[in-house]
């Protein structure tokens, strides 16, 4: 049994004369946390969209869970395993936030049209199983019982985050896409919402996969973390030895800041500082 839920090599994507994403080699050990970071058009979103199958890579091949993904649709790469957040929010604003999650579980729902014509006992059972299922997500990502009615448009922005990520745990993934979590929140909402990954990977057993622009968030939770810069991977490491890389001290504050600190404390401060301002 293969010890990566993905593996990806040589991934080149292009759009016209613009490479996005320049080979990449990409690596997600099973039960990890990892993060993906770096600059503003790094190519971070890019890769997360080949992943989910938003993309096909112009090049290269990806691997997730033993088998080839290139080429899948999204639902179908939803259906192998793959669940994901956006980093702008993608709510259905005028639907509660049980009937968000709901949709979440469509992927995995037997019913045929037939059935759910004729409402039959299978269908009935299976869509109450679906729903008491979507209530446990809500509790779990610390929603609750009190939401389950509540229109999405209507719940505060950190809670929104909370059931985007409810619905994408109700396509009952292997991997977790996680695209800026934490983007607008308060420091005690970040506090939580990292508790919250560590849960996922802890007492669900989901590998976690994350973009995010707080170093803060990044440093305090990941096992790995890879560096994209112009499209290309610059670094990749333990997060004590990335914050040290005088290429990624480069990507982020430029040749001078990397000359005058050499990797010193203070331009990783200012690295972190200059990271979660973007």
């Amino acid at each position: 049994m293969a010890t990566n839920i993905l593996e990806a090599q040589g991934i080149v994507k292009q759009f016209g004369g613009l490479t996005a994403v320049n080979n990449v080699d990409f690596v997600i050990p099973k039960g990890t946390i990892c993060s993906l970071i770096g600059p503003n058009g790094a190519g971070k979103t890019t890769f997360f969209n080949m992943i989910t199958g938003l993309y096909v890579p112009t090049s290269g091949s990806m691997i997730f869970d033993d088998q080839s993904i290139v080429g899948l649709k999204p639902d179908q790469v939803t259906a192998r395993g793959v669940g994901r957040t956006f980093q702008n929010i993608r709510l259905f604003a005028n639907m509660t936030a049980l009937e968000n999650v709901l949709v979440g579980q469509h992927a995995r729902l037997k019913a045929n049209l037939l059935g759910i014509l004729l409402q039959t006992r299978a269908v009935k059972a299976e869509e109450e199983r679906a729903r008491l299922r979507a209530i446990e997500l809500l509790e779990f990502v610390g929603l609750g019982r009190q939401r389950v009615d509540e229109m999405s448009k209507n719940l505060p922005y950190g809670d929104q985050r909370r059931l985007e990520i409810a619905r994408a745990l109700a396509t009952n993934p292997k991997l977790l896409l996680l695209d800026e979590p934490t983007a607008g929140m308060n420091p005690h909402e970040t506090d939580a919402l990292t508790r919250l990954m560590r849960q996922i990977r802890d007492e669900l057993g989901i590998t976690v996969l994350l973009i995010e622009h707080d170093m803060k968030v990044v440093m305090g939770i990941s096992e790995k973390v890879t560096v994209l810069d112009h499209g290309g991977k610059i670094a990749e490491g333990l997060p004590e030895v990335v914050r040290s890389n005088e290429q990624v001290i480069e990507a982020y504050l430029g040749k001078g800041a990397a000359a005058q600190g050499k990797g010193g404390g203070g331009v990783r401060k200012a690295v972190v500082q200059s990271a979660e301002g973007r």
